[in-house]
């Protein structure tokens, strides 16, 4: 069976992968879901000091604390920022890395780099207003929600740290290849 560490996107936590990470281990295989340092049940660590490098070493950690090898590291949204900084570090302990509707970044680029003017400028205003230098979620609709679906997602949305939205992520395109690599787009979020 497989070894499977699921990390969340921005202003989520492990939380959102409640419903896979039940029907990953009534398969019979491990399933951990990296809450990041900040946000979910993890929001009352928010500080100006949480940057991506901290989110990376939050998912390295959770690899070694558990003692994992040939891992299916499935990140979602900013997470493919993370993942891609841990395939970087310790593409030896992956077996896959599933990208679902995430950031495919270059070398030496930002999260922030993909979105528009106005977003940029709009996160990072929000960030510098705030006590923490943190933005606030979207709306659940955002992301193609509704209903319950949509309900459950706002009550437990949290704002999301400002540094790892403009902090640059350098690494080693060679490295990060050596890992086989799948990218899922969602179309329909259901």
């Amino acid at each position: 069976m497989a070894n499977f560490v699921l990390v969340h996107g921005a202003w989520h936590g492990a939380w959102c992968w409640r419903r896979v990470t039940e029907r990953l281990t009534a398969q019979g295989h491990r399933a951990y879901a990296v809450t990041l340092t900040g946000v979910g049940e993890r929001a009352h660590l928010l500080t100006p000091d949480i940057h991506l490098s901290t989110h990376i070493q939050d998912v390295l950690s959770t690899i070694e604390a558990e003692e994992l090898q040939d891992v299916v590291l499935v990140v979602h949204s900013y997470a493919g920022m993370v993942g891609t900084g841990v395939a970087d570090v310790m593409a030896n302990r992956l077996h896959h890395l599933v990208y679902v509707d995430a950031m495919l970044p270059k070398p030496g680029e930002t999260w922030s780099a993909t979105h528009t003017k106005a977003t940029r400028e709009g996160r990072l205003k929000a960030a510098q207003a705030s006590p923490n230098f943190s933005f606030p979620p979207p709306g659940p609709e955002l992301f193609g929600l509704s209903g319950e679906d949509a309900a459950w997602v706002a009550r437990r949305q949290t704002p999301h740290p400002g540094h790892p939205y403009s902090d640059v992520l350098d690494f080693s395109v060679a490295r990060v290849a050596a890992v086989p690599r799948t990218y899922i787009r969602c179309t329909h979020p259901t």
